[in-house]
């Protein structure tokens, strides 16, 4: 369907074209540049897989049912004061909204965000080789698109293909399906990971969540150390979630707890700004 917008997008000083269907009528923009392939779509992932694979930078893969854009956005504003970073715009994580990402990777930039969705099997291989992440957090299970899955082991295990080759995987352990799935798929063999939860023995255990009017003061401890607090600026489960992602995202990236509370400070501020 996208060569019928040729004359169009060529008004607009596209120079440019990858199509699956060339037109005679289109010899007129001579000064145009053509690429006639089998499949678009495909061409166009295959052509930004090998773009990042030019970079050695780490990448962050954030996918699940919900919190995806939340995370990457408030991820973002806790780090890009340190680094240059790159990240997924609005929430492009379709099979084209992926791709559009990654294409924006620079050799300036120090860390990347990208977000992945997916709502039916098979479509995460593909969005895997394009952005390779090196770090993975899988935010949430939940009933999204359920539909087109056989139950919800498939879905997780189809999500979690997102992270075949990352270096560490962070996810909350009280979704028993994500749990499962991880140890099912051989994957908990392959790859490390940074859990966090009320249950199955996590490596964050979150051991009270107190919500006093806008904030909630949560107590965590990892293993036999002491425990520690943050202040969630949100009171609402879907925030407290999605913040605690972010925490254990820059713990396992060396930011000590004090930055970490003031990050979120920021992001909170930023998030509420009218």
């Amino acid at each position: 369907m996208g060569h019928k917008f040729v004359p169009e997008l060529y008004e607009k000083g596209v120079r440019m074209f990858l199509i699956s269907n060339y037109s005679d009528s289109f010899s007129v923009f001579s000064d145009a540049v053509f690429l006639i392939v089998n499949n678009s779509l495909e061409a166009f992932q295959r052509i930004v897989a090998l773009h990042r694979a030019k970079f050695n930078i780490p990448v962050i893969g954030i996918t699940g049912s919900n919190g995806k854009t939340i995370v990457k956005e408030w991820l973002f504003q806790m780090l890009y004061s340190d680094k240059r970073v790159v990240r997924s715009p609005k929430s492009y994580n379709s099979q084209i909204g992926v791709p559009l990402s990654v294409w924006q990777m620079t050799e300036h930039d120090e860390l990347a965000i990208f977000e992945a969705g997916i709502s039916e099997p098979n479509e995460m291989d593909s969005l895997q080789k394009i952005i390779k992440p090196t770090i993975g957090i899988f935010t949430n299970l939940g009933t999204a698109h359920d539909e087109n899955f056989i139950n919800i082991a498939q879905k997780a295990g189809e999500k979690l293909k997102l992270f075949t080759s990352v270096d560490l995987l962070i996810y909350c352990s009280d979704y028993n399906e994500i749990t499962q799935r991880f140890v099912a798929s051989g994957l908990q063999q392959k790859i490390k990971s940074y859990t966090w939860g009320h249950k199955n023995e996590p490596d964050l255990r979150i051991i009270s969540t107190n919500k006093e009017q806008r904030i909630t003061k949560v107590i965590a401890c990892e293993g036999e150390n002491e425990p520690i607090e943050i202040i969630i600026p949100f009171v609402d489960d879907a925030s407290i979630e999605n913040a605690i992602h972010c925490w254990c995202t820059l713990r396992i990236m060396g930011y000590p707890l004090d930055v970490i509370q003031k990050r979120l400070d920021v992001v909170t501020a930023y998030w509420n700004a009218p």
